[in-house]
């Protein structure tokens, strides 16, 4: 079995529903969500004239690579939504690959680990949550060591 860790945001329509949803859908088609962090709400990063998105993170094992997962997550985005547009965009659902193992992996379509974690607040407040002792494959810092020095100062509130 492979461990993953998977980054589920949502900034339109009904969010937590949607989160939801989505977690339905990883697990008839991904795998088994052993762990779920809190729902934290975060102003949009990147894009600061669009809504608050709802963001989690969710540890799921699967039979899947990590390839066969990323394009089994683009299928559930598109089912629930998702409309690609420009970058950092309002969505229905957005869901990131943040680690696969620790493995990793470099190809045109996907980059494990997610190359921005250590980069945003709202990605490592859910992983300090889950698994503050984890080490980053790449970085070799715990995900709590990198949450004390990240840089970014956008406020993460537990929804």
């Amino acid at each position: 079995m492979n461990t993953t860790y998977l980054l589920l945001g949502s900034n339109m329509g009904n969010r937590q529903q949607t989160l939801l949803q989505a977690i339905k859908h990883i697990e008839q088609l991904i795998g088994n969500a052993i762990r779920q962090s809190s729902l934290y709400k975060t102003a949009a990063w990147g894009k600061t004239d669009e809504a608050d998105f709802l963001n989690q993170v969710i540890i799921v094992e699967t039979k899947l690579t990590a390839q066969e997962a990323m394009q089994t997550i683009l299928g559930i985005e598109e089912k629930l939504g998702r409309i690609r547009t420009v970058k950092n965009a309002a969505r229905t659902i957005d869901i990131d690959i943040l680690f696969f193992n620790t493995e990793i992996i470099e190809e045109p379509n996907l980059s494990v680990p997610h190359p921005e974690i250590q980069n945003r607040r709202f990605v490592l407040v859910p992983l300090n949550e889950l698994s503050p002792a984890m080490q980053h494959p790449v970085l070799h810092k715990t995900i709590h060591q990198l949450l004390t020095i990240c840089t970014d100062k956008l406020d993460v509130k537990k929804f």
